[in-house]
């Protein structure tokens, strides 16, 4: 099951005691920054996380699976993430 932002706003709620409305706002708030400096094309950077970095792609060849047509796929901007050494570890039971 993932981890969805109702379930953050729980947790703000309950381990720090902030009203419902509030834990709301700054879970809004706080997405809502990281968004818009991704927009931006800025990476972000958590220690101790991960680092959320932009990357552009390139227009490149493909195929329609459906007819086995050749078209044509537009330049683009992904995000990646690589996690930090020390989120791995835990992931891995270090």
């Amino acid at each position: 099951m993932a981890l969805t932002k109702h379930d953050i706003v729980g947790q703000l709620q309950a381990q720090l005691g902030f009203p419902k409305n509030q834990s709301k706002e700054i879970t809004e708030t706080l997405l809502g920054i990281i968004k818009s400096t991704l927009t931006s094309g800025e990476d972000v950077l958590v220690s101790g996380f991960g680092k959320f970095c932009v990357k552009d792609k390139k227009e490149r060849k493909g195929r329609n699976p459906a007819t086995g047509e050749d078209a044509i796929l537009p330049a683009r901007r992904v995000v990646t993430f690589k996690w930090s050494g020390k989120l791995r570890d835990k992931v891995n039971g270090g």
